[in-house]
């Protein structure tokens, strides 16, 4: 299994991005999907979260601005960023919960990191 993440980018204050991540591999499905940000020097931050019964989770930084989704049809999650600040300015990185090929219990993978840069 791999995911591949995209969409990142330079995009002015108050801009939108969105986000994909793209599963591949023998994919049965994905359970949770989950955007996580990192700026060099501060941990890991998870940003958003979908679980397989359509429970979300935001962070508080971007409760009200980000939109987490999926197409399971797709195996693809997506992250809708609007209103974008300043601070919003990381590597974001997926990171699933997936079962796949034979196996009995899913496994967690990441994807590579898509830098957001947000101008003031």
């Amino acid at each position: 299994v791999q995911l591949q993440a995209s969409g990142g980018g330079f995009v002015q204050a108050g801009g939108s991005l969105r986000l994909s991540c793209a599963a591949s591999g023998n994919i049965r499905s994905i359970n949770t999907m989950n955007w996580y940000r990192q700026v060099p020097g501060k941990p890991r931050e998870l940003v958003a979260r979908l679980t397989s019964s359509r429970v979300r989770y935001y962070a508080d930084s971007v409760r009200g601005r980000f939109t987490i989704s999926r197409d399971n049809a797709k195996n693809t999650g997506y992250l809708q960023m609007n209103s974008l600040k300043a601070e919003d300015t990381a590597v974001y990185l997926c990171y699933a919960d997936v079962t796949s090929g034979g196996n009995l219990y899913p496994g967690q993978y990441w994807g590579q990191g898509t830098q957001v840069t947000v101008s003031s």
